[in-house]
């Protein structure tokens, strides 16, 4: 992990807030995964846990990882019933097992991009045959509105940037682009902002 953005970083991040923890999963999560038989999850930066713990109460094995122990802290304090298994891991450098999972799940995690088509490439060989790999993240277009995303540009991607690291002849795109939504932004103006969304099958 670059070293602006290491576990140091992330635990005093986690520290300085009050947790955030809720019931709630990622916005998109649960319409993106209905139809889908549960199995083996794997949620890439997890945070505080609120999507592992969701998909755990709907029969998914979780693996949940995050490089800020702080973090799984909280998410193991929420996971009551011990249901998902939380793993610190650097995902830039940690290699999920191939073949492992029924669905990969990446939400609003910011890569650089020298290091984005590997770390999207780990992520692909770690789902099954038949398996899910869901990327959500905010879309570089949110820069030119007043939501106020950190002026990086280079954090941000697109659907294509994710499908182009995926093995061809592999995968079965089954959600590339973008969604819009309605938020507040911090003038209290009712704006419109999109996330990006990659939803891809693998077929063999």
């Amino acid at each position: 992990m670059n070293q602006d953005f290491d576990a140091a970083f992330w635990d005093r991040m986690y520290q300085q807030r009050k947790a955030a923890w809720d019931s709630e999963p990622n916005l998109f999560l649960a319409q993106d995964i209905a139809g889908l038989e549960p199995g083996t999850a794997l949620d890439v930066g997890c945070g505080e846990g609120s999507d592992a713990i969701w998909l755990a109460k709907r029969d998914w094995r979780v693996t949940a990882t995050d490089i800020s122990n702080v973090a799984l802290d909280r998410g193991r304090a929420a996971d009551g019933d011990r249901q998902v298994s939380w793993l610190q891991a650097d995902i830039l450098a940690w290699q999920p097992p191939a073949d492992a999972y029924d669905l990969v799940s990446l939400q609003f995690l910011h890569i650089p991009p020298a290091e984005r088509a590997a770390l999207f490439g780990r992520l692909a060989r770690a789902v099954r045959p038949g398996g899910t790999l869901l990327v959500v993240a905010h879309h570089p277009s949110d820069l030119e509105t007043t939501i106020g995303r950190p002026p990086i540009p280079d954090l941000y991607f697109t659907a294509d940037d994710v499908a182009a690291s995926l093995a061809p002849g592999r995968w079965e795109i089954l959600l590339g682009g973008t969604r819009p939504r309605s938020v507040t932004d911090r003038e209290g103006r009712t704006i419109s902002i999109h996330d990006m969304v990659l939803k891809a099958r693998r077929i063999e």
